[in-house]
């Protein structure tokens, strides 16, 4: 398994039209294919550059690296602050969005946790 996580997003909210700021975490399992590791934040710019709701942003970022890779063994997750939540409305500047798609053997509860244990560490440099 290869993990790329706490990959910048910068997107914009399609509702309200404010920015969204976070992270996505991406993890594939290689059927003999791999990628180099900027084309997956590549692929996170490419998608965000658009007006989104993080849901679809998501599973687009799933799906091209899919059809990429050409496994089904691919998972995001994404935790994001959307201005249109902090700065209007409920005024909420505590809160933050998370989404997951999860495909192929991350759809198995053990895969899963593995991904999501990765993505918890504390990398120091």
């Amino acid at each position: 398994m290869l993990v790329e996580k706490n990959i910048t997003l910068y997107s914009t909210c399609e509702h309200h039209l404010l920015p969204i700021v976070g992270k996505a975490h991406i993890a594939y399992i290689s059927n003999g294919t791999v990628v180099g590791l900027s084309k997956m934040n590549r692929i996170v710019d490419y998608y965000a550059k658009r007006p989104q709701v993080q849901e679809r942003l998501t599973m687009q970022i799933v799906k091209e690296l899919q059809e990429i890779m050409n496994t089904e063994d691919v998972a995001c997750v994404i935790d994001a602050k959307h201005l249109c939540v902090n700065s209007r409305g409920i005024r909420d500047i505590d809160s933050s969005t998370v989404t997951s798609e999860f495909g192929g053997v991350f759809k198995n509860p053990d895969k899963r946790r593995e991904f999501l244990d990765y993505i918890k560490l504390e990398t120091e440099f």
